[in-house]
């Protein structure tokens, strides 16, 4: 018999769709229920890769987690990763296929509809439950041709949609009903139900406006999900990292981290480990400060000659070499490791239309973009602290060092990778570069790592913290989703379906 299906859908762009889906895909999963995740497109640098070296969307690898299934492709079959404000990479079942314009958005619905609808069938035909989710808004309507994440899937799918509006950034009523008035009558008769996210207050207050959203659109109230500061489940799009508030510890013996809000960031979920360490502030870098900083990290970018330019206009450049002279840190992550080096080379223009341009020079290496893209899990050890790492690497860049430079990661391994080695360090560490996304997810390294900083500063090395599994912290996830939404209400739609 084919899977029931729920869709999660929002009436913007970062309402709490991606997380709710997990909390959902979690409960399900702790009944016995076999579910899996699916969005058929998504537009996200935050990307993660699948045991067999294909790319998707961090979310889906996260909501995978949340079903305790191994991730994959079908889970996402388009992820769409900007590039610049008009184009992007296209990921088509885990693979690069291409580019995308802006002029062309359509192209994935003319193109790639089949793959999306291959990916559902055999996930369908495997699971009892496909909890689908949608991305941005089915209210924009300008896009609604060229739809295959939000209502065209819902269709075919045959989905009853949860509708998710964000109270934090007020007007909730109005986007509710506003994304109820904007479809037609095919679209709107799968909005069965609507949760309100992010609630601080008291709730009686919200009951004559819920009455009236009800009255309105015939959605049913499915519940209220009170604002959690301290949610540590990652974050998918670029709007996480935008919005990222992060309270200033009160410890006065704190490091002051700067992270460089490059162009077309990437996997900004690399520094969310950082964030919760009781002794780091994290500072947000978009032009040269007078502030005193402990290091700065350069992380990836979809664009990294663009990145580069960036850095150098607005000055970061000076700003590394100051912190350099004062006696901090610099590192690069990918595309940052990218940019520190001497030169970058593009004799392909498979990313800029530069043949050549030089780097800041602080690290002994130079780039050359080629294809193919290299998508794979990495592990190995760092040689310096003696700490075992785990990551994966999303690159077209090859990167030679000189032969004086000491690898930052020994990898252990190196299938598909052109040497044994991953990034280098100098200057007894304090300048570094590595291609390793998910470094500082290891608590070992990431303690010995701060504590550098700290014994710079002649303040006294602190133990490492003991992380919550991210399987305690999706429990933990699904344990409030299921205190705060009317479960038999969702377990009804799930099963009258459209």
């Amino acid at each position: 018999m084919a899977a029931h299906t729920l869709m999660v859908q929002g009436t913007a762009s970062h309402v709490g769709k991606s997380v709710l889906t997990a909390g959902l895909c979690r409960l399900f999963q702790r009944r016995g229920v076999r579910v899996a995740p699916f969005k058929a497109q998504n537009m996200s640098n935050n990307s993660f890769v699948t045991p067999d070296g294909r790319e998707i969307g961090r979310a889906q690898a996260v909501q995978a987690a949340a079903c305790r299934i191994i991730p994959r492709a079908d889970f996402n079959p388009v992820l769409i990763k900007p590039v610049g404000e008009t184009s992007a990479q296209l990921v088509v079942g885990g693979d690069v296929v291409g580019s995308l314009s802006a002029k062309d958005y359509g192209l994935v619905r003319r193109e790639y509809w089949a793959r999306v609808q291959e990916a559902f069938s055999r996930l369908r035909d495997e699971f009892d439950l496909i909890v689908l989710e949608g991305a941005g808004s089915p209210a924009e309507v300008n896009l609604r041709d060229c739809d295959v994440v939000n209502m065209h899937m819902a269709q075919h799918a045959a989905a009853p949609v949860l509708l998710v509006g964000d109270i934090d950034r007020g007007g909730v009523f109005a986007s509710l009903v506003g994304t109820w008035a904007l479809l037609d009558r095919a679209d709107r008769r799968h909005l069965k139900a609507f949760v309100i996210n992010k609630f601080r207050g008291e709730a009686s207050l919200l009951e004559d406006g819920m009455t009236r959203v009800t009255r309105e659109t015939g959605m049913i109230a499915a519940g209220l999900l009170p604002h959690w500061r301290d949610l540590d489940v990652p974050e998918e799009d670029s709007l996480g990292w935008d919005s990222r508030q992060h309270q200033t510890p009160t410890r006065t013996d704190r490091v002051v981290i700067g992270i460089v809000d490059l162009p077309a960031i990437s996997n900004f979920t690399d520094f969310e480990p950082l964030a919760w360490e009781p002794d780091v502030e994290l500072v947000r870098l978009r032009q040269e400060t007078d502030r005193a900083l402990d290091a700065v990290i350069f992380p990836g970018s979809k664009h990294t000659v663009q990145a580069l330019r960036f850095v150098r206009d607005r000055g970061l450049d000076r700003l590394a070499y100051r912190v350099l002279a004062d006696g901090g840190t610099i590192g690069g992550i990918c595309g940052g490791y990218q940019l520190l080096g001497r030169t970058i080379c593009d004799p392909g223009h498979v990313e800029s239309d530069e043949d050549e341009v030089n780097g800041l020079g602080i690290l002994p290496v130079q780039t050359t973009f080629t294809a193919p893209k290299i998508v794979q899990h990495v592990s190995g050890r760092h040689p310096e602290s003696g700490q075992a790492l785990t990551g994966y690497h999303v690159r077209m860049g090859r990167t030679l060092a000189d032969s004086e430079a000491q690898p930052f990661l020994e990898i252990t391994n190196c299938k598909q990778l052109e040497n044994k080695d991953d990034g280098v360090w100098i200057d007894g560490g304090r300048v570094f570069g590595t291609y390793l996304h998910g470094l500082y997810d290891q608590s070992p390294f990431r303690r010995w790592w701060l504590n550098r900083l700290r014994i710079a500063k002649g303040w006294a090395a602190l133990p490492a913290t003991q992380d919550l599994p991210l399987d305690a912290r999706l429990d933990r996830l699904a344990d409030f989703v299921e205190r705060h939404l009317s479960m038999p209400l969702i377990d009804r739609l799930v099963e009258e379906g459209i």
